[in-house]
């Protein structure tokens, strides 16, 4: 199975379904891991040209752990929008990646780059059925399920479906600790460990199902996108 998560940011994928995407991998499943930002903006001692580099091989980095491929950026941090441009770049995307199903995040999430990407991926993985609508590869004519990961401290969110990410919590952390650039942004910025964070949020989510740690998701319940069985790990 082709798994494809695609997030804002770097280190957006490893916060939220890192350790579902690790427990993907391990299982033997192809994981690509797409971030539409590039991150320019994540920092304040730097040139966002030099920060974009950065964070570019930060995430490689990261899916290199788990043997994922990482994709993107397509545009600079707060330059995404729901255009046309855009929605093609992310269809291509998502024809190379020809997922059996997309991770993205809520539209409900806390920032516009988070909330623009759910949209985006929504939008994209219908287009990108579509054999007249002619982009740089051929239609992948599967309507992919999309499951909504969770949010930034869980907030505005409610999960349906929890992953049991107990025995994938440290690939998780050494994950999310590949992104340097970060410790010291998050730290100051939303004065918050970037560590302590997911403990929290992954331990909260596994006490609400009764283990260590999980990691929380919802459907995309549309006509079409609606799996006759659950596609999570």
């Amino acid at each position: 199975m082709n798994v494809l998560a695609v997030g804002a940011h770097p280190d957006d994928l490893e916060i939220l379904c890192g350790g579902t995407l690790a427990k993907y991998a391990k299982q033997g499943h192809t994981v690509f891991m797409a971030h539409l930002c590039s991150g320019n903006m994540g920092g304040q001692e730097i040139t966002p040209e030099e920060l974009a580099k950065m964070r570019d091989e930060e995430a490689k980095k990261s899916a290199a752990l788990i043997g994922a491929e990482a994709l993107g950026p397509i545009a600079d941090d707060l330059d995404l929008y729901p255009t046309k441009e855009m929605r093609i770049a992310l269809v291509d995307i998502i024809k190379y990646a020809k997922p059996d199903i997309i991770i993205t995040h809520s539209v409900n999430d806390y920032m516009p780059d988070h909330t623009i990407t759910g949209q985006l991926v929504f939008e994209a993985a219908f287009t990108a059925t579509l054999p007249l609508y002619k982009t740089k590869y051929p239609a992948w004519e599967k309507i992919t399920p999309i499951y909504y990961m969770d949010t930034l401290a869980g907030l505005n969110f409610e999960p349906t479906y929890y992953v049991d990410i107990t025995e994938f919590f440290e690939i998780k952390k050494q994950m999310l600790l590949t992104h340097e650039s970060q410790y010291k942004w998050i730290s100051g910025h939303h004065q918050a460990n970037p560590v302590n964070m997911i403990e929290k949020m992954s331990g909260f989510r596994g006490f609400q199902c009764g283990v260590e740690y999980a990691e929380g998701f919802s459907c995309a319940k549309l006509w079409g996108r609606i799996p006759i069985s659950d596609l999570l790990p």
